[in-house]
């Protein structure tokens, strides 16, 4: 029996233009799977208009609900999700999220089967498919704009008012930075590379953690930091970075001593609960502290960085941080530290974000509908079975989902 795919209208608020496939990757979507149907619900929120996906053929329509497997970005509004159906989209529930558990309970409810696009994973455990690089990319836009607004040395405008990322890196030209200016990233994977792009476009020099830390640069500088370069073991033994996933209460942050160099630090981390905490109050109120902005991508609330006291929006992207009370200020006060806390920041370049997204649901999510996902894609990815139950790969969130 072939199936039928919904590309589905964002619905939840604020609006996300952001689509899983252009119109382009539709028309390549239906030329590799003739056997199945693809239909995209009328939508003018997306950043693609119906009209140009009419255009290659693509059927757009208004009620979309016969459909089999319904595909979107942000997280399904409780009141649209329709029963016995399969959904992949970011139901942001992995984690015991409090705000979405309803979300959660309703889909077993209605008897859903889930695919969540942050659990789509390679055997390895690699994440398939994701806007990280986006992130990395707004995110480090954002943080010197911040610092540019701060320090009233130049003014970039909103990523949202630019076309592409190709306006985003034209843009970048007005940047002035002092010869002395220090940066650096944590992170290895997707977010830390998109960021590593802008200043890589500024024209900032790599260097290692320890030259960053011990030598004056006679242009501006960055250093790239894995976990071993902010975390140390309590007994002083060599970093172990399996031990370190397994037995995280085993180290403490090492990150502190870079606060006395840095201008502007921005995350790319991924941070699990139990992980020692990067940024401490306690660095931030040191009377050496350096830093003028923290761009948290990461943005992890009352998690590894201290002055990240809330997620900000893209309207409102920046706040204060006064480091003697732990409270919020305004950003451009003397003795504030600027925060760049937005926690949906690929939203500002959906056209590109849309562009890369599609790149990789096309490469590597794909495929596994229509060749029994023999390298168990969709198996891995699946949270609820259809029937109302948890798979046993995320059989932990049992308490979550059934409310007790």
């Amino acid at each position: 029996m072939s199936m039928t795919f919904a590309l589905i209208k964002e619905r939840k608020f604020p609006p996300d233009k952001r689509v899983v496939m252009t119109p382009e990757q539709c028309l390549i979507f239906k030329e590799r799977y003739p056997e199945a149907r693809l239909v995209v619900e009328s939508s003018d929120i997306r950043i693609y208009s119906d009209e140009q996906y009419r255009k290659l053929g693509i059927e757009v329509l208004d009620d979309v609900s016969f459909a089999d497997i319904f595909l979107g970005v942000k997280e399904v509004p409780i009141s649209a999700l329709i029963e016995d159906k399969s959904y992949l989209f970011f139901s942001h529930t992995i984690k015991k999220q409090p705000y979405n558990q309803p979300l959660m309970q309703a889909i077993c409810a209605k008897k859903i089967a889930l695919y969540d696009h942050e659990t789509f994973v390679s055997d390895s455990g690699k994440r398939l498919i994701g806007f990280g690089r986006y992130a990395g990319i707004v995110g480090a836009y954002n943080g010197f704009r911040l610092y540019g607004q701060k320090l009233k040395s130049f003014d970039l405008p909103k990523v949202e008012h630019l076309y592409d990322y190709d306006a985003v890196k034209k843009a970048l030209g007005s940047v002035v930075l002092p010869k002395n200016f220090k940066t650096l990233i944590t992170g290895r994977g997707k977010v830390a590379m998109g960021a590593q792009e802008i200043i890589k476009e500024l024209g900032i020099k790599e260097v290692s953690p320890q030259d960053l830390l011990d030598k004056n640069q006679n242009a501006p500088s960055y250093a790239l930091l894995d976990l071993q370069d902010y975390n140390k073991h309590i007994q002083g033994k060599e970093f172990n970075r399996t031990e370190f996933y397994k037995h995280p209460d085993r180290y403490t942050g090492n990150f502190d001593r870079f606060t006395r160099v840095i201008d502007l630090f921005i995350t790319g981390h991924f941070y699990d609960n139990g992980a020692p905490i990067i940024l401490s109050r306690e660095a931030l109120r040191d009377a050496q502290c350096n830093i003028k902005v923290v761009a948290d991508v990461s943005c992890d609330i009352d998690g590894p960085v201290a002055c990240t006291l809330r997620s900000s929006t893209i309207a409102e992207p920046f706040y204060g941080y006064d480091p003697q009370t732990h409270s919020e200020i305004d950003f451009k006060a003397s003795n504030a530290i600027g925060v760049m806390a937005v926690d949906n920041l690929p939203c500002e370049l959906p056209r590109d974000a849309s562009q890369g997204f599609g790149e990789q649901f096309l490469a590597n999510i794909a495929p596994s509908f229509f060749d029994g996902d023999e390298d168990g894609v969709l198996s891995r990815a699946q949270i609820t079975d259809g029937m109302g139950r948890l798979t046993p790969r995320f059989c932990y969130l049992q308490y979550y989902a059934s409310g007790y």
